[in-house]
């Protein structure tokens, strides 16, 4: 599952640099996460960074992008350009 961030988002830019796929950058009003990029940092580290940073809790599981701990690993292995197994 790819995660999100929800209107409660303080903007305080700590979870930006956390993520070791570039998945988070400024939206409109509040920081916004690519589904396409983030992997919840499977590849990288046992829990999702910016989740452990955030200090208003305003980032959540996306249910609208439901992905298998498989599934994010083949999507990290696309986007550091190994070959998925």
């Amino acid at each position: 599952m790819a995660l999100k961030i929800i209107d409660e988002c303080i903007n305080c830019d700590v979870c930006e640099p956390e993520c070791p796929n570039g998945a988070i950058t400024q939206g409109e009003e509040f920081y916004e996460i690519d589904p396409d990029h983030c992997t919840e940092c499977v590849g990288h580290y046992d829990t999702p960074q910016c989740m452990e940073v955030c200090p208003v809790d305003c980032i959540l599981i996306d249910p609208d992008h439901k992905e298998t701990k498989e599934e994010l690993e083949k999507k990290y292995q696309g986007l550091i350009g190994l070959p998925a197994k």
